[in-house]
């Protein structure tokens, strides 16, 4: 299937990306100041589901920056386009 991603979700990606860094970073400082092991243990889990999904986002954001680098080079020059050369 050919997905391409337009440029707000192309934003919108790096948005959640950055998101999700700041509360992963929260989860794991969290997990050595918190005392209980049960807030210990879900803070351990957070973290760790932080991890896959910023890693899905990552593969996703490179996908899109591949296509937008593909659409650069493939795009013709301004007066190519109206058959002008050179």
């Amino acid at each position: 299937m050919d997905q391409r991603f337009a440029l707000h979700e192309t934003l919108e990606l790096a948005e959640v990306s950055a998101f999700k860094a700041v509360c992963n970073t929260k989860a794991k400082t969290m997990q050595i100041l918190v005392s209980d092991p049960e807030l210990k243990r879900l803070m351990q889990a957070e973290a760790e589901l932080s991890n896959r999904q910023l890693q899905e986002l990552n593969e996703l954001l490179g996908r899109a920056q591949e296509q937008d680098v593909i659409a650069k080079t493939t795009r013709p020059t301004r007066g190519a386009e109206r058959g002008v050369h050179a």
